[in-house]
């Protein structure tokens, strides 16, 4: 497809280096990082009662769902996200540019909350589904603009980025107290509406702010030639209309039931990375040097699709188990289930710092990427491993162990997100071959479906297996995954050049 040329203008550039409003960082930071500050908020706010709506009774204002229904339909949501995200890259660089597309995902973002907040089945789904869009267009979108905001050889870089993942995990910390106790005390829609107005606040401060942000003028750096815009865009409409007659049609005649659609959405997590990968492998526009990198990066890519199987279930099986088995009070103070979703938000805000210094005290004798990666997958393992101890030798469903065993349990899978997220990510922008270099995000993010398309078949069993068994043999499996991993250090090492 062709592409129109446009002239260079302020509003495309970075800002000037002596831009140092925010901790020594451009002032756009500030902008950015209070934007994913308001949306993780929001998103695991949400995130964290969801599945505790979906399971609760009718008489109590739930769904009426069983557990492991609910944690299955939870996790085929976190499918659609993912899978969004990679056609929310591909739309801002050829149709809306960066700014645009986030603020359109932002403000969808907010009109599903708020859809979310009325009281019926339907008005659930319908902000469901807007979610969903407006995530897949706001989440890969805000990161490329956080780099937009340094040239290339600003030193500043990296350390503005670990201030944007930490306004990340401030607003998952802070997003389930908030829309816990309101779901709690108040009922489930009153916890998203609080969802609702976090991104509202967070859309206002974007907009507030834009002028601190490069890239903001144009309607998309590549942008498509106008007639080639204007069959995309007709295109585009004419899917999403015949799209949605097809699957209302469908469900009518009582084809596609939640089950099928949790299947399908399975279905195409799996056939995805698959085909991106056979593109990528044959695109003759990839040398021959850096097929041999895409090797390597397929074992970090399982490696990340393992991890985020046990990762998302913090915010499903462990909700449900929290839920019904755990203790909500610690030093004579009540709280709601879904407050321990916080406990992994404030652990990875915690040692995201420790971490770094860490691997700067140690310098060159640091950890090779992929045993970083590899710890990260067998912490995350042993986080489930762990609660096969509290669960354990009992027959009824009434009893109820510490809080400690679950808040242990997040600080195993925090500590290897913060591992596994970092070296990951960079790993993905370093191995890509250059022809797909603005892609490599939309590839991360395919794993991430594809972890959630697992779950969402695999916590199914929840209802029909002991606790000790599920939690045991997911567990298990990730730690054989993650020694595997560091089994093959050495070819990784000598195959992943130029990643350390």
């Amino acid at each position: 497809m062709s592409r129109t040329t446009v002239d260079v203008d302020p509003g495309n550039q970075p800002p000037a280096e002596h831009d140092t409003a925010f901790f020594g960082q451009p002032k756009g930071l500030l902008t950015l990082s209070g934007l994913e500050v308001w949306e993780r908020f929001s998103f695991l706010g949400m995130q964290a009662i969801l599945v505790l709506y979906f399971a609760d009774s009718v008489a109590h204002g739930g769904m009426g769902m069983a557990a492991g229904t609910a944690a299955s339909v939870s996790a085929a949501y976190g499918t659609l996200v993912y899978l969004v995200s990679v056609a929310g890259g591909w739309l801002a660089d050829r149709m809306l540019g960066s700014y645009r597309a986030v603020l359109w995902g932002g403000i969808l973002i907010a009109c599903g909350h708020y859809s979310m907040a009325v009281p019926t089945a339907t008005m659930t789904w319908v902000g469901l589904g807007l979610i969903s869009a407006g995530t897949g267009l706001l989440k890969p979108n805000v990161a490329t603009m956080v780099g937009k905001l340094y040239r290339t050889d600003d030193e500043r870089r990296d350390a503005g980025f670990a201030l944007y993942y930490m306004a990340i995990n401030i607003g998952a910390f802070a997003g389930p107290l908030i829309t816990g106790w309101l779901g709690d005390h108040k009922g489930w829609h009153w916890g998203f509406s609080a969802a609702a107005i976090g991104m509202t606040f967070g859309l206002v401060q974007y907009v507030a702010g834009r002028r601190h942000l490069a890239g903001r003028r144009h309607a998309a750096e590549f942008a498509l030639a106008p007639e080639t815009m204007r069959r995309a865009v007709r295109l585009i409409v004419v899917g999403v209309v015949v799209g949605g007659v097809l699957a209302t049609a469908l469900v009518l005649a009582g084809w596609l039931t939640m089950d099928r659609f949790v299947d399908l959405l399975t279905l195409v997590s799996v056939i995805a990375p698959v085909v991106y990968f056979a593109v990528m492998f044959r695109s003759p526009r990839v040398t021959a040097e850096e097929r041999g990198r895409l090797k390597p990066y397929i074992v970090l890519f399982l490696a990340s699709t393992v991890f985020n199987f046990i990762l998302f279930q913090a915010y499903s099986t462990m909700m449900l188990l929290a839920s019904t088995n755990a203790e909500t009070t610690i030093l004579g103070f009540d709280f709601p289930a879904s407050w321990y979703a916080s406990a992994l938000g404030a652990f990875e805000v915690g040692l995201a710092p420790f971490v770094a210094a860490l691997w700067v005290r140690m310098g060159r004798s640091q950890p090779h990427a992929s045993n970083k990666i590899a710890i990260g997958v067998v912490l995350g393992g042993l986080s489930f491993l762990l609660m096969v101890l509290p669960t354990a030798g009992h027959s009824s469903d009434d009893y109820l162990m510490s809080v400690w065993w679950i808040v242990g349990s997040y600080l195993l899978l925090g500590l290897g997100d913060v591992l596994l997220e970092t070296s990951g990510m960079s790993a993905t922008t370093k191995l890509a071959p250059a022809a797909f270099s603005s892609q490599t995000m939309s590839l991360w993010f395919l794993s991430l479906a594809l972890a959630n398309g697992i779950q969402a078949q695999t916590v199914k069993l929840y209802d029909d297996v002991s606790h000790p068994a599920y939690f045991g043999v997911n567990g298990a499996i990730a730690v054989a995954a993650g020694l595997a991993v560091m089994a093959a250090a050495p070819w990784l090492r000598r195959t992943m050049h130029p990643v350390h």
